[in-house]
């Protein structure tokens, strides 16, 4: 097959083109190169690769693929503090122009990561693919958005699916530390400290970043009378977790036994919620992790442990998208 993955060079576009290829499949990557200079590691190379923005594709960019895998977002809940309407420009606008480009030339499968974020906050039982969405930030609430908008250009010739991924963790040549369970491992290393934004009772669930690629490749292969205009949660029952027991094996991991807990997030209401992945089990029976919350803290303490990670790494913008984005918002400002 011939994929078009959009935000190649990412945190997940690092894991999932070596899947890729190993499977034999040509890919395409699309990147900005907003993070150019911030890799962890030299990154997989696509067989052919675009830099631009994705709202300056055109059909030709897409012609002669069978699957868009369109990983290429603004996936920073702060961003909204600096410009509320960019998100919804990228994450939203930005996904149903690719989208309705590989309608247009004929692309049968179309994969768009949305997130288990939408749910917000829950505290009653696991929510399943039918539960309402309480989203807390833009980043949130450009997901529902976009699965809406695109779910209507579903027809017999193009099947999108939309795969609500638990909150990512993990080791990835892209490597960010403003996810939580890495922000949890990276506070741990620079400040000699654990550092939590909330009591840390809510729960989350979590998913190793070679796991999602797992995942997108699995569904890509998938057959289309399962997945057809279908969303879907991404995840295992098993890790859903409270975030006080991630901050407590980090902990025994790192050797830090300071750990600081905050009553109230300090820029939005903290997310709580667990999740159902029954549907996701029942669609690919045989897809097993690769990676739980001990093996995948251990293999990042690994990496830091073998590069150490000074405070002013921890601190700027080089593993922290939403603070190395503010340096390089120019690249988002389309010409007129």
């Amino acid at each position: 097959m011939k994929f078009f993955v959009s935000g190649h060079k990412g945190y997940i576009g690092a894991q999932l083109l070596p899947l890729l290829k190993a499977a034999g499949h040509h890919v395409t990557g699309c990147d900005l190169g907003l993070y150019s200079g911030y890799e962890w590691c030299d990154l997989p190379q696509a067989d052919f690769e675009l830099c631009c923005d994705i709202r300056q594709l055109s059909e030709d960019d897409l012609i002669g693929h069978d699957c868009v895998i369109h990983l290429a977002a603004i996936s920073n809940d702060s961003m909204e503090n600096i410009d509320s309407h960019l998100t919804s420009r990228i994450n939203c606008d930005g996904a149903l122009r690719v989208a309705k480009l590989a309608k247009a030339v004929g692309i049968r499968r179309f994969i768009f990561p949305s997130s288990c974020s939408i749910y917000g906050h829950s505290s009653g039982s696991a929510l399943d693919e039918a539960a309402p969405f309480h989203p807390l930030s833009a980043y949130a609430q450009s997901k529902i958005q976009a699965e809406a908008m695109i779910r209507e250009l579903a027809s017999e010739n193009f099947s999108p699916t939309f795969l609500r991924f638990a909150t990512a963790y993990g080791y990835s040549p892209s490597l960010r530390l403003d996810f939580m369970v890495n922000n949890l491992l990276g506070y741990a290393f620079a400040e000699n400290h654990i550092q939590v934004s909330t009591d840390g009772t809510p729960w989350r669930p979590i998913i190793h970043c070679v796991d999602i690629a797992r995942a997108l490749l699995a569904f890509s292969e998938c057959p289309r009378v399962f997945i057809h205009n279908r969303s879907v949660n991404i995840g295992s029952d098993e890790q859903n977790f409270q975030i006080c027991d991630i901050a407590n094996q980090v902990s025994k991991l790192s050797n830090c036994p300071s750990i600081q807990y905050s009553a109230h997030s300090m820029t939005l209401p903290p997310r709580n919620y667990r999740v159902n992945f029954s549907l996701f089990r029942q669609l690919l029976p045989n897809f097993t992790f690769k990676f739980d919350l001990e093996k995948g803290l251990e293999e990042l303490y690994q990496e830091l442990k073998n590069r150490p990670l000074s405070h002013h790494d921890f601190t700027g913008p080089k593993f922290n998208r939403f603070r190395g984005l503010k340096e390089r918002l120019h690249l988002l400002t389309l010409p007129v």
